[in-house]
């Protein structure tokens, strides 16, 4: 779950830190007062879209840190994505997720204080939390969206990335097929064009960390005469003798025997005359060696020429095939594999002809087991999404999840039939719906209101709960076009989903308000002529305060109401129907 959220010039917040508590996590405040900030920061630390426009005017950076307690389940997949990326993060006190963006439009994304890959920081967040806003209600209105809400509830997923992988492997095979059929002539033209370039690389004879070491070798060569005056004068120190015919190693002898007669008089000076005899030793020594550096030093024009010729053939190869030498030498081999597979020919596209086949076989019997499943799966999902329409008062809803066919010549094979399929399968699965009695069944997108549709999410969200692993749930105003009667029941079932889940929701009606088991109020106010939002944890007063406001204008007979909401949702809450039927997994 999400423990703690610490904010630093984000937007209109200056510096912000909340804790947050295991239940039902509730975020009201007055339009424009900085609710959508919080829910940008968070969706933004978990790896979201970034901006400089996040930035708090005046800022350099903006920083956005989450802290999270993992249950054990999640700790096992969070610890399976880390040790796949080679990253070794210690999880047992607690996972932080910590980003990010400078006014340069560079950002950075840390695990536990690990910089990390943006992919694996976002495939980490995604595993945590899961935010449902008005983006994903109009997900609802995608039908292509509908066939993978069907398999999480079908617990089918795995079944259908195993087809997708088959899918890939069959187009792998079909675009080999389609090379391969190309007219004589082209075929002619590939086979010589893909000659010539396998012959321009293998006549360059490229070796992989050959750039790096002609670039080296280069820089030596072009600095031979500079590297051997310097050489010839630090040897010069050490070995040339001045105007009394003494070398700087002379000098240093002189010295040491001169403390090893003061050490003979006075002990103590033993170990600076210990310390002369050691630098006369690397004095010796370091003339030795720069005298051979001298020696190896060679200003060879010609040889740099043919470095220089040699890194213009491998930046000529860059240009045209990689931007390294390894994945030119990777092009080579991709070219050679596809020469051999257009010479082979006719024998290559009887063998690959026969792979398609089977593939299309093996495709067909899976794609048929996933469509049972699916057909079973959806007359489940359609009865217990009528059941929650009911109580979220849409008492005349009939919902179906359409799941049908389409023939094609060139299709899988199911059964004595060929089927069209894609990495999904089979399957075209589209939610239907008729809103209200007498009216005929149609496709969600063209019955739905903003309203039925926030609804149709929350009852999806409550189904399929009890298969959603992830442990944190963010709302973010769930209740747009849905009214105070409906509010109630809104709020049960965000309370409901607390069972399995930790639940955030933002949110202006009173009605869910009142379910909260930890309530903020977002305000937005002036401080030192500049305009911040302050984000407040709720006592039981102000509690009753703010339902009071959401509620109207405050009043005797508002602050009654929300007395009384507040009291009937505490009594809801204190019978623990759904706790009771599904223990906290949190």
């Amino acid at each position: 779950m999400l423990k703690a959220l610490h904010i630093a010039d984000f937007a209109l917040i200056d510096e912000l830190s909340l804790e947050f508590s295991r239940g039902f996590n509730l975020i009201t405040g007055e339009t424009g007062a900085g609710k959508s900030i919080l829910i940008d920061a968070v969706d933004f630390a978990l790896g979201g879209r970034s901006e400089t426009t996040f930035i708090r005017s005046g800022a350099e950076r903006a920083s956005v840190e989450l802290v999270f307690h993992l249950p054990q389940s999640i700790r096992s997949q969070v610890r399976a994505i880390l040790e796949a990326n080679d990253m070794n993060i210690d999880l047992s006190e607690a996972l932080v997720l910590d980003r990010e963006v400078r006014a340069n439009g560079r950002s950075s994304s840390k695990i536990n204080g690990l910089t990390c890959k943006q992919s694996v920081y976002r495939e980490v967040g995604s595993v945590l939390v899961d935010i449902h806003g008005q983006t994903e209600h109009l997900s609802l209105l995608r039908p292509k969206a509908h066939i993978f809400l069907l398999d999480r509830y079908a617990n089918c997923e795995s079944q259908r990335e195993e087809l997708a992988r088959l899918v890939r492997q069959l187009h792998g095979i079909q675009q080999t097929i389609s090379s391969l059929q190309q007219d004589e002539r082209q075929r002619e033209q590939r086979i010589e064009f893909l000659k010539y370039q396998i012959q321009e690389i293998e006549t360059a004879r490229l070796v992989e960390g050959e750039e790096e070491a002609l670039r080296e070798e280069r820089n030596l060569l072009a600095n031979a005469e500079k590297l051997a005056n310097l050489s010839e004068d630090a040897y010069e120190a050490l070995e040339g003798e001045d105007m009394m015919g003494r070398s700087g190693l002379d000098a240093l002898n002189l010295a040491a025997k001169a403390l090893e007669k003061l050490a003979a008089l006075d002990s103590t000076l033993a170990e600076e005359y210990a310390l002369a005899e050691s630098l006369v030793a690397q004095a010796e020594e370091l003339a030795v060696s720069l005298r051979r550096y001298k020696d190896k030093i060679e200003v060879s024009p010609n040889r740099l020429d043919h470095i220089e010729e040699r890194l213009e053939i491998i930046y000529r190869l860059k240009r045209k095939y990689g931007d390294s030498v390894k994945v030119i030498l990777e092009y080579a081999e991709r070219a050679r594999k596809e020469l051999n597979d257009i010479e082979m020919g006719e024998e290559r596209l009887a063998e690959l002809y026969q792979e398609e086949d089977k593939l299309l076989h093996s495709i067909g019997d899976l794609a048929k087991n996933l469509s049972l499943t699916r057909q079973k799966a959806s007359e489940k999902l359609s009865q217990q999404i009528v059941r929650e329409l009911v109580q979220l008062r849409m008492e005349n809803a009939r919902f179906e999840v359409s799941v049908t066919q389409e023939e094609d010549p060139q299709g899988c094979y199911v059964n004595d039939e060929r089927l069209a399929f894609d990495s999904t399968g089979i399957d075209h699965v589209e939610f239907l719906m008729s809103a209200n009695l007498g009216e005929p069944i149609q496709p969600l997108v063209k019955v739905a209101s903003g309203g039925e549709t926030a609804r149709i999410m929350l009852a999806l969200k409550t189904v399929l709960s009890a298969a959603d692993e992830t442990p944190t749930l963010i709302f973010d105003e769930i209740d747009q076009g849905i009214g105070a009667r409906v509010g109630e029941t809104v709020g049960q079932k965000l309370w409901g989903l607390t069972a399995s889940h930790q639940v955030f929701c933002v949110t202006h009606l009173a009605q869910i308000a009142s379910f909260a088991d930890t309530h903020f109020r977002v305000t937005k106010g002036v401080k030192g002529n500049r305009t911040i939002t302050t984000v407040d944890r709720l006592n039981h007063e102000e509690r009753i305060q703010e339902l009071s406001d959401l509620l109207g204008s405050r009043s005797e007979a508002t602050t009654q109401s929300a007395q009384e909401l507040y009291h009937a949702a505490y009594l809801f809450k204190s019978e623990g129907k759904i706790h009771a039927e599904q223990p906290n997994l949190i």
